[in-house]
């Protein structure tokens, strides 16, 4: 029995009382009741109590049904009169006890069921079967798996033609006997297209790929929304199957879409003791021809006050094509040029690149590029012009369930570059790895586990002979806090030149607490390591930082603090500060 007196600021009480069922329907009943709610809330007049009152009969008996208690007794009094028999033109003006018993009754379990015709494959839930409690939801979630089961193998009109759902109250037990009709087996019609201002049909016909006179698939029509959806071209996508067939048996498609400004722009700033402030931003045209191309143009200037190097400027143009070659592949044309002023060397590079990135499914893609880079370095050893022509393969896999706060899910990033040198730039193949987890425990997930592993090599070619910006650094807020920014480089065994690494090892360790809602408490631990030959071999070294961090959840992501010291290494000494937007991985 759950029973007990809420306080109310409302009226003078609301006593609520659940007699039977155990401590969980219990729990469930006030968990739904709007009178609760209500007091909860502060709700003081009396036509809306009133109104909640009458309302709480349905609300409590929905529940009661949807946990397999069929023969409950409910009874909510006003004032000592029952609401159902209160007339709503005779509501009281002011209300000063609101009463509600529970009675659940017996739990009901199937007696029988059965459901069919059923498609091949058709799953249906655990809890449809004799002896299993008699749930509502359960009932309709195996009419929904029937009908869904049919569309899947191409009859989009299935629907449900029966129902005989009877209670026994003698024997406790619930019959449920649903039949379904699954309709033709029907093709994808034509698809229509409305709402389009700027964007050109048949280009939107061709992203959508829906394949006209194919067998009608539930995925086939999400895959096409989705496809819409990505360009970043419609604020919202809808696919709306027509009501009627047409012969023989073609179903139209409607594309109801909404459509983007055209423009968009957008500006960051993060900030770093070591390697000072990074500004950042971006300029969008969403559609440029009338075909979702995407023209984008992102510049930043980097290390701004930063302790041991000057300031980076970067400035790069790209233009997207979406459904180039097929109609889940998107085409780019990528420029850039940057001017890097590092601790160990400057270097004044552009790149000129085309990159295909194929959508295997919402969460894997795959990517084949090929870039020439172009890079003028001056370091302790003199001038070098670095020249090479490569061919980055990468694949993509991201599961997170968000991107800027994950609580839960995988995330990998993999890529192989073979390059070919120029002059006396050498040849190899650079290949890297970022893969993060994240495992949410506790209520809503309130603390969060996330780990992350990265990983680099260049293979083939000698230290000297390798781009700069192909080497790999430690240290700073993408790789090992607590330690300087690229503090932790190598010494090039023939030229003696302070250097970035030919492999690379990194790993960190977050634990994530929320103290509020929008409040939250980080403690880190960051591991990074450097070779001169391959990823462990030559002479390595390696160093370490841990720290503790502060979010606040702006709603679009998190504002982060972080405060980190070194913990091994001599690269550094002292706290280092990092303020940036979004977790740190």
């Amino acid at each position: 029995m759950l029973a007990g007196t809420v306080p109310a600021s409302a009226l003078d009480s609301l006593d609520f009382d659940v007699r039977g069922g155990g401590d969980d329907i219990g729990a469930a009943v006030r968990a739904s009741s709007l009178l609760i709610a209500a007091e909860r809330d502060g709700v003081e007049d009396a036509q809306d109590l009133f109104a909640a009152a009458r309302a709480e009969y349905g609300r409590l008996l929905g529940t009661l049904y949807a946990q397999g208690y069929y023969s409950s007794v409910i009874s909510v009094k006003v004032d000592g009169r029952e609401a159902a028999a209160i007339a709503p033109l005779d509501a009281p003006s002011r209300i000063e006890n609101i009463v509600v018993r529970v009675d659940p009754g017996a739990l009901f379990r199937f007696d029988r069921t059965e459901i069919g015709p059923l498609a091949p494959a058709t799953d249906l839930p655990e809890g449809f079967v004799p002896g299993a409690v008699a749930q509502s939801d359960v009932s309709s979630q195996a009419a929904n798996a029937a009908v869904d089961g049919w569309r899947a193998v191409g009859h989009a009109k299935a629907d449900l033609a029966q129902q005989d759902v009877s209670a026994d109250h003698r024997r406790n037990t619930l019959s449920a006997r649903l039949g379904i009709a699954p309709g033709p087996k029907l093709r994808f019609g034509a698809l229509k297209v409305v709402g389009q201002e700027r964007m050109e049909l048949a280009r939107i016909l061709k992203i959508a790929g829906l394949p006209e006179g194919a067998t009608f698939s539930p995925e086939e029509l999400e895959d096409a929304a989705n496809r819409l959806r990505r360009t970043g071209v419609f604020r919202s996508v809808a696919l709306v199957e027509d009501e009627a067939v047409s012969a023989p048996d073609l179903l139209g498609i409607t594309a109801r879409v909404v459509e983007e400004k055209t423009r968009r722009y957008s500006v960051g700033a993060e900030v770093a003791s070591s390697e000072g402030a990074t500004l950042s931003g971006y300029w969008l045209h969403r559609n440029l021809l009338g075909g979702a191309e995407r023209l984008r143009v992102d510049g930043s200037i980097s290390q701004i006050g930063a302790q041991d190097s000057g300031v980076d400027y970067a400035l790069g143009v790209t233009l997207e094509r979406p459904a180039t070659l097929s109609r889940d592949t998107t085409a780019a044309l990528s420029f850039g040029i940057e001017k890097l002023d590092e601790a160990d060397y400057t270097s004044d590079a552009f790149n000129l690149g085309v990159l295909l990135t194929h959508f295997y499914s919402d969460e894997l893609t795959f990517r084949l590029g090929l870039t020439y880079d172009f890079a003028s370095v001056t370091d302790a050893a003199g001038d070098t012009n670095y020249r090479t022509l490569s061919l980055p393969i990468g694949a993509f896999w991201d599961n997170r369930n968000s991107k800027t706060d994950a609580s839960k899910g995988y995330y990998l990033d993999a890529e192989v570059a073979p390059f070919f040198g120029f002059g006396t730039t050498d040849s190899g193949a650079r290949v890297t790895l970022d893969g993060r987890a994240y495992y949410g425990f506790g209520a809503d997930n309130r603390v969060v586990l996330a780990g992350r592993v990265q990983a680099g090599a260049v293979l083939g070619a000698a230290l000297d002979g390798t781009p700069r910006d192909y080497l790999f650094y430690s240290g700073g807020g993408g790789t090992v806090r607590g330690q300087p920014y690229q503090s932790l480089g190598v010494t090039s065994p023939s030229s003696g030149v302070e250097t970035g690494g030919t492999g690379f090892l990194g790993a960190s360790v977050e634990l994530r607490t929320k103290i509020t809602q929008s409040i939250g408490l980080v403690g880190f631990a960051d591991f990074g390591q450097i070779a001169t030959e391959s990823l462990f071999s030559g002479n390595t070294q390696s160093h370490a930082g841990a720290g503790i961090g502060l979010r606040y959840d702006t709603g679009f992501g998190p504002i982060r603090l972080d405060l980190a010291a070194p913990v091994s290494g001599a690269t550094g000494a002292g706290m280092q500060v990092y303020v940036g937007i979004g977790q740190a991985f």
